[in-house]
């Protein structure tokens, strides 16, 4: 929690109104809201307030759950209680071990033979620097591996991180975990000295769609199946019975002897699902 959700001056709601507001965001977003969570909630909605002309945060509930409103609002509303934490090359183990290992277990070291487009489904992917990660990384994997073609489905509920992706604009900064030689051939410079910023090339900004999607959906419409999954760090934020249902339904989408990635701080212990540890925070469905 950053001091910013701590802030005295933010306005306090009362407990009633937090209990109405994390019901909610348990039940349309899966997100757990403990009592511990009310300062943070308090402080993300002040935004809103200001930009809404609104005197209280419990005027801000009778907006949103008992006007007209809601609607419109709910969008909104959700940019601003999620969490969305991200960054290049985030736990790198895994995209060694999904070029080293699960892309050959897949045939995908012979194109020619495996045939079609290899697909990876980024479930859960922020403001874009874990999709981007997974273009250079397939990127690179293509130049070694002729023949080798793929694609990538980037889902999120924010629509406010979703559009952020979707430009590949970022501060020069959030490419400190990226290596000098690939931030030469995947990213553009801006001119601009005194705001160094960079996009990612067109060409690897081509390979990933970006949808929205909710977790809590009852079905996710989505129509491909894909050989890797990587859900990390999102069902952290859920409770049991919620990480086993997404889990489920993700893999539904996960082809036979497909992989699952999840993050190194997650587990799947006592989950009741198709797939099978093969390595830390990696499961794999039984061919």
């Amino acid at each position: 929690m950053t001091s910013a959700e701590t802030n005295p001056d933010t306005p306090h709601m009362s407990h009633q109104s937090f209990a109405e507001f994390a019901r909610f965001i348990t039940a349309e977003l899966g997100i757990k809201m403990p009592d511990a969570k009310q300062p943070m909630l308090e402080s993300r909605l002040m935004r809103r307030l200001r930009l809404l002309q609104l005197n209280s945060l419990e005027e801000y509930l009778e907006y949103f759950f008992h006007s007209n409103h809601a609607d419109e609002e709910r969008a909104q509303f959700i940019n601003a209680v999620t969490t969305n934490k991200t960054d290049f090359f985030r736990e790198p183990q895994h995209f060694e071990y999904l070029t080293r290992t699960a892309l050959p277990a897949l045939g995908w070291d012979a194109p020619a033979r495996h045939g079609g487009r290899f697909k990876l489904w980024c479930a859960g992917c922020s403001s874009g620097e874990e999709p981007y990660t997974q273009a250079i990384v397939l990127g690179e994997y293509a130049r070694q591996t002729p023949g080798f073609d793929f694609a990538i489905l980037a889902t999120d509920i924010s629509t406010r991180v979703l559009d952020h992706a979707q430009q590949g604009i970022y501060d020069e900064a959030r490419l400190e975990p990226v290596r000098a030689d690939l931030r030469r051939k995947y990213f553009l410079h801006s001119r601009e000295a005194d705001q160094p910023r960079v996009r990612v090339i067109p060409e690897l900004r081509g390979r990933i769609s970006f949808h929205q999607l909710n977790f809590m959906a009852d079905e996710y419409h989505v129509r491909d199946l894909f050989e890797v999954i990587f859900f990390r760090n999102v069902m952290i934020y859920f409770d049991r019975p919620t990480q086993e249902a997404v889990i489920r339904k993700l893999c539904r989408n996960l082809v036979p002897g497909g992989f699952l990635f999840v993050g190194h701080s997650e587990s799947l212990t006592g989950l009741n699902l198709p797939v099978s540890p093969v390595a830390p925070a990696v499961f794999r469905k039984p061919l």
